[in-house]
Parts: C-alpha cells; sequence; structure tokens
C-alpha cells in the first residue's frame, strides 16, 4: 500500500515549529533550508507524517487533514489545553456522523486544518 503524506503550506518557519513542534509535539524528521531559499520539512507524530512548505508553488494554504482512528484524545486534547497555547483553545466533541466518536480541529497559523478523531 502506499503511503500519503500531505504538504501544508506555511509562511513562517519559526511559527510553524512552534504549533507542530512546541504545542502538537510533533518531532522533525528532517528539513531543506538552503540558504536565502523557503524552507521544507517533514514532522510527524506516531503514524501521522506531514510535510510542511514555504514554497508557493507546493500547494495553497487552507487545507485540511483528517486524521481518523486517533489513539487517546481525550489525553491529547486536556495535554494541550494545559500548555495553554495563547492562539488555539480546541473543543472535543462527539461529531455529528458518528456520536461514538471524538473529534477535535486545531487550525494552524497559516489556516490548515488538523481534525484528528479517535472511534470508541
Amino acid at each position: 500500500m502506499a503511503t500519503v503524506k500531505p504538504i501544508l503550506r506555511i509562511f513562517d518557519y519559526s511559527k510553524a515549529l512552534e504549533f507542530y513542534r512546541t504545542w502538537l509535539g510533533f518531532r522533525i524528521d528532517w528539513e531543506h533550508r538552503p540558504q536565502g531559499s523557503p524552507g521544507y520539512l517533514q514532522v510527524s507524530r506516531d503514524d501521522v507524517v506531514l510535510h510542511l512548505s514555504e514554497h508557493h508553488g507546493d500547494c495553497s494554504p487552507g487545507a485540511r487533514v483528517f486524521i481518523d482512528d486517533f489513539a487517546d484524545l481525550t489525553a491529547f486534547h486536556q495535554h494541550l489545553l494545559a500548555q495553554h497555547y495563547h492562539y488555539n483553545r480546541p473543543s472535543l466533541f462527539s461529531p455529528f456522523y458518528d456520536p461514538t466518536a471524538l473529534e477535535m480541529t486545531v487550525t494552524d497559523p497559516f489556516g490548515n486544518r488538523l481534525t484528528f478523531v479517535e472511534r470508541r
């Protein structure tokens, strides 16, 4: 089976690191930042892998990534709230399409949305 790695547009490398690494707990797997050129990097958290790009031709801001079967979403949600991140206070709720699931959406500083879903 093929592996899918969404590319998300970013505009500020340090803001991206603050959001994805510091707040959400993703790790930087690798980065490509030639002097004077836009940055490109891969971040991951468990089996969720994303590419973040400052290159304008790679993608448009405002994408949404649906992360299904995220384990222990309630604990992750509480961890995020406990950090008192100034720009994002996500809620946790049961979505209309599946009352047995839990869902949380966070929006990065560039308008991209990550929707985490746990099936109970």
